[in-house]
């Protein structure tokens, strides 16, 4: 990525890598704000600036550092380095909280960040794991920062805790050679080919995708798959069916020795149809009515008898190739 435009706090000069983004991107423009989480002029464009908005970068200082309990992967989900994204899945969840604004932020102060860390993982009785990346895609992060190598290899250094991160891209080639010692679960979201081309716009393709598992698998690290989110087009179930042969096929066996699939539905919202129709086309709207039907503030999830069908099928899917023990959880 390289922005069009950079938005930072001042204080965010008065760190070293606040003084490197600065550097790096010195032949663009460098505004100042008051506070990355309020930027008037780009909170206030019209649904159809969306896309433009994605080629913009935001650099701050990170104030809200409070661990969140997570019942799933991790045992907290930890606000790191970096929120919002690049991309332009027409899904995001960071869509629902951040509206127009789920561009790329850059948080400089790591250095509070990953000790808050180490101190929270030594204090635990046992070893906890510590989500980093519910918040952005730290593997793109990485390609601006290389906060994830920099993290990593200060984090593996102690003897207890366990990072892990999912993503949607495959430019790994800098974490394979890292001392990670074991204490990094690596995790790949999949979809069938043709949802990543029209709804997972500007990410990594399948293929590519799956050969980044097996060299992070190759490398040692531990490895998990998200078949997410799961999204009832016309013809899913031959598509889900067809990822799953080409994941049994193309994962490495070390790959597979320890793998823990998540499985997540979709849940959409009012804002993504919006912008979705306003910012891509109308036909960018992923509402099904007939599948879909209203939940909560403006959200929508699948109806849930059509769910629980879908379920069914891609547990028995998913069972029958990995076995009955690869299923972390489905929701």
């Amino acid at each position: 990525m390289f922005p069009e435009k950079v938005y930072y706090e001042p204080d965010s000069l008065s760190y070293e890598l606040g003084q490197r983004l600065k550097e790096k991107y010195s032949a663009v423009p460098w505004i100042p704000i008051e506070s990355h989480n309020r930027i008037d002029e780009l909170r206030t464009q019209p649904n159809a600036a969306f896309r433009d908005l994605k080629r913009l970068l935001i650099v701050g200082v990170r104030k809200t550092h409070r661990y969140v309990p997570n019942a799933k992967i991790s045992d907290f989900l930890v606000p790191y380095t970096s929120s919002g994204c690049s991309a332009m899945c027409l899904y995001c969840y960071l869509v629902c909280n951040y509206n127009k604004c789920s561009y790329l932020r850059l948080f400089v102060n790591r250095e509070k960040m990953l000790e808050k860390l180490k101190k929270a993982a030594l204090r635990a009785p046992d070893d906890l794991t510590f989500e980093i990346g519910s918040n952005s895609d730290l593997v793109l992060e990485n390609t601006i920062t290389h906060n994830l190598e920099w993290t990593i290899e200060r984090f593996a250094k102690q003897e207890k805790g366990y990072l892990t991160f999912p993503t949607k891209f495959n430019m790994v080639k800098p974490l394979l050679t890292l001392e990670h010692r074991g204490r990094v679960i690596f995790r790949m979201s999949m979809n069938p080919q043709q949802i990543i081309r029209t709804v997972e716009l500007g990410t990594s393709p399948l293929e590519q995708r799956i050969r980044a598992v097996n060299q992070m698998a190759e490398a040692g690290y531990r490895v998990g798959l998200l078949v997410a989110p799961v999204i009832l087009v016309d013809d899913w179930e031959r598509q889900y069916a067809e990822l799953l042969d080409i994941l049994a096929e193309q994962l490495s066996e070390q790959a597979k020795r320890s793998l823990k699939i998540e499985v997540i539905f979709m849940t959409y919202s009012y804002v993504h149809r919006a912008i979705n129709t306003e910012a891509f086309s109308p036909q960018a709207d992923l509402f099904n009515p007939d599948r879909m039907t209203g939940r909560g503030r403006g959200k929508y999830c699948y109806r849930p008898k059509i769910r629980a069908e879908a379920e069914e099928f891609l547990r028995l899917e998913i069972e029958k190739r990995f076995g009955t023990s690869s299923i972390q959880y489905i929701v």
